[in-house]
């Protein structure tokens, strides 16, 4: 009898963890893993001097700049200079993870959010993707910097006087 309500507190758990990601989870976890490989590439000896030719990128799904990085990004992965280092596995999981955060922002993401634009209460669901910058410099160095608009602006100068 003790064991009840042990296994039905640890069933909630497993069904809360069961659930499928949203289009914005699953690009803040697909980025995160990138990250962690490219980190892990530019260690590793034996991928230490293919990698040194990729550029330098510092993902950031809120910044709009992301899809054409990233689509520039994988045309020079797909297009090593050496055929050892098109096929080394480590680059090849590299290649195929980027490709599916750029399907997924471009394609399964945009679509989502196509289909919401009609419907108000769809905009602010959990899984749109909404960019808050177009820096597209902070992807390629990591330091992202202040963009006022109009508004921000006037007030900034209204304030010096």
């Amino acid at each position: 009898m003790r064991l009840a309500p042990f296994l039905c507190f640890f069933s909630f758990i497993w069904l809360a963890d069961c659930a499928p990601p949203t289009c914005y989870s699953r690009v803040l976890g697909l980025s995160k893993e990138i990250m962690d490989l490219l980190e892990k590439l530019h260690n590793y000896h034996l991928t230490k001097t293919c990698v040194e030719i990729l550029p330098k990128m510092f993902l950031d799904v809120h910044n709009s700049c992301i899809v054409t990085k990233l689509r520039d990004f994988l045309y020079v992965v797909e297009n090593l200079p050496t055929q050892y280092c098109r096929e080394r596995p480590r680059i090849t999981l590299l290649k195929r993870k980027v490709n599916n955060l750029y399907t997924i922002i471009n394609r399964i993401c945009y679509r989502l959010k196509m289909l919401c634009m009609p419907r108000s209460d769809c905009l602010t669901s959990p899984q749109d993707l909404v960019y808050f910058t177009d820096d597209c410099e902070a992807i390629e160095t990591g330091q992202s910097t202040p963009h006022y608009g109009e508004d921000r602006l006037q007030l900034l100068v209204e304030e010096k006087r």
